[in-house]
């Protein structure tokens, strides 16, 4: 059974709504120990000081922010706690912005938010106005010693919760030089352009379409190799090098020639 990472409450004007909140998604990456080449014994790492050329104890350790080169800030646990936000278990909402003002960018991570048994009414009559109003709640909780800005949004049933990036987490894309030399499209490359995004446009978005091939080749090369098998994995074939204008017009072909298929079957 999923384990809720908060509990607390909505902060919604005068109104609290209990809720608990819960991780939307999870990562399906296949992770790797780094083992001894010789005896493949898993590698542990130790906390080691260059300078003084031994290991260090958890207790003779401080947390240092770098300033220059080889000058760093000490701050002690004091200081943190001096600084510590309160707990307040409380997502305060701060105001209400149409869903289309929120650029996805800005978008961290996913949390289901469900209601506590004393607070469904509250929490039905909330999804639901936001739902009707097409808008997205804006607030402040405070997470494991951190603030974080979010977002709620009707989403099916419930409520979804977004974490933000605050402004100056995100780069501004002027930054990068490469943008200076974009050139002027001409019209025919336009126009092909259009009409192979127009082939390829579905009504509906349906991810069940999609998978994650690699993981599952990964998982198969795994399970061969746990097994004594081999597995032969045979390589793309070398696509032919072409114009811009040739490419798209293959690609429009191409894509013509999948949909009759498709028709076909």
């Amino acid at each position: 059974m999923a384990k809720a990472i908060f509990a607390g409450s909505i902060s919604f004007g005068l109104v609290n709504i209990p809720i608990k909140v819960y991780r939307a998604a999870q990562s399906k990456a296949i992770s790797f120990n780094n083992l001894h080449k010789e005896c493949h014994t898993p590698l542990i790492y130790k906390r080691w000081c260059p300078k003084c050329e031994k290991e260090v104890a958890y207790e003779d350790i401080e947390k240092g922010y770098k300033i220059t080169k080889e000058k760093y800030v000490v701050i002690s646990k004091e200081d943190i706690e001096k600084l510590k936000l309160k707990t307040t278990k409380m997502i305060e909402i701060q105001e209400f912005v149409d869903a289309s003002q929120i650029d996805p960018l800005y978008l961290e991570k996913s949390y289901y938010v469900v209601p506590e048994e004393m607070g469904i009414k509250a929490y039905s009559l909330f999804v639901e106005a936001l739902r009707v109003a097409n808008k997205i709640a804006i607030g402040k909780v405070v997470m494991r010693n951190k603030e974080y800005l979010v977002a709620l949004r009707a989403f099916k049933k419930g409520l979804v919760m977004h974490v933000l990036h605050y402004l100056g987490e995100v780069k501004d894309i002027e930054e990068f030089s490469e943008l200076k030399h974009l050139v002027t499209i001409k019209e025919e490359e336009l126009k092909l352009a259009q009409a192979l995004i127009s082939k390829l446009t579905e009504k509906e978005l349906d991810l069940s379409k999609f998978k994650d091939n690699y993981t599952e080749a990964l998982m198969k090369l795994i399970k061969a190799k746990a097994e004594g098998k081999e597995i032969k994995v045979e390589e793309a074939p070398k696509e032919e090098v072409k114009g811009l204008m040739e490419a798209l017009k293959a690609s429009v072909e191409a894509v013509e020639r999948k949909k009759k298929l498709e028709k076909k079957a």
